[in-house]
């Protein structure tokens, strides 16, 4: 069975509504694309870092319960582990803060074995951060010589606005190893200026890689390929959190591509039809988890899901 394998943070995520804490779950956008893909079956594999501490243990917890393989998560000693407190607006959407201790004892763990046309979903800061990079640019080589498919998740937060100059160089080659580029308009916003998605494309993605799907909230999912571009329009759902959307945007893309047993040599010449069945997949996982005061799919969903 194919194997799905993420890179990125580990975080205890604090949702507050009018200034109250209304949940606690543990967080971070590779995090929470997996364990959505544990609970639709998914061969699931995370490589990560958490502290030994109760948070640590939290995270463990879930992705055990969630059927994520979690033999890959580092557990550091020298720092607490990392919590955020999202505050959701009127329309539910989060504004973030991150609370971060200093630590020097990172990722000391093993690669999984990655086979010839397994998945691996790496993003956000923690794949671009100075102190973790080498060891997670010997991994995206490892998984680009190993026959990978390569999903980048761009998430770059305006919090790290002021460093995206020196961090410009990790950026380019995220994109160099990827076979898919996913962000959203506010990514894009942050790192270029800019928000318009076929300028993004056109000036800044393709390049490096000819598949990018970019979302813009509530005003829809593009599509741009080597042979065709097009946008698709998003369910109408009663939000209650925002906070997961992309997260599970990107697993529901992952499992579309899993599930139609599309191989990374398909990637770049996959017709309209197909995308159209992989992007839907994505919808569905988004719309769903925005309707929860949670980070994942619900389990009794995923099992619903696996069946239509």
């Amino acid at each position: 069975m194919r194997k799905i394998i993420g890179i990125g943070e580990t975080i205890l995520d604090i949702l507050f509504r009018d200034n109250q804490p209304v949940k606690a779950v543990p967080g971070g956008s590779v995090f929470n694309s997996m364990i959505s893909l544990g609970r639709i079956g998914a061969n699931a594999v995370l490589v990560s870092e958490v502290g030994n501490d109760r948070v640590g243990e939290l995270v463990v917890q879930s992705l055990k319960e969630s059927n994520v393989d979690a033999s890959y998560l580092y557990r550091f000693l020298d720092a607490k582990s990392p919590v955020s407190l999202a505050f959701l607006n009127e329309n539910n959407d989060a504004e973030y803060m991150f609370y971060k201790e200093r630590c020097d004892d990172h990722l000391q763990t093993e690669f999984p074995p990655i086979a010839p046309n397994d998945i691996v979903l790496y993003g956000s800061y923690f794949v671009l951060n100075p102190q973790l990079r080498p060891k997670v640019k010997a991994f995206l080589e490892y998984a680009r010589n190993c026959g990978a498919i390569l999903y980048y998740d761009v998430n770059f937060r305006k919090n790290h606005e002021a460093e995206k100059l020196k961090l410009s160089e990790a950026l380019i080659e995220n994109l160099e190893y990827a076979d898919i580029v996913r962000g959203s308009i506010d990514d894009f916003t942050v790192l270029y200026g800019m928000s318009d998605a076929e300028a993004i494309y056109n000036q800044n993605i393709k390049f490096y890689t000819p598949c990018f799907i970019c979302t813009h909230g509530g005003e829809g999912v593009k599509l741009f390929t080597r042979n065709f571009s097009t946008q698709y329009d998003v369910p109408t759902v009663e939000v209650c959190s925002t906070v997961g959307a992309g997260d599970n945007f990107n697993a529901g893309v992952v499992y579309g591509i899993m599930r139609d047993a599309i191989v990374r040599d398909d990637i770049s010449l996959l017709s309209a039809e197909k995308w159209n069945r992989v992007i839907k997949c994505g919808l569905d996982f988004s719309a769903h988890a925005c309707t929860l005061v949670d980070n994942y799919i619900e389990k009794s969903w995923a099992q619903e899901y696996k069946n239509i």
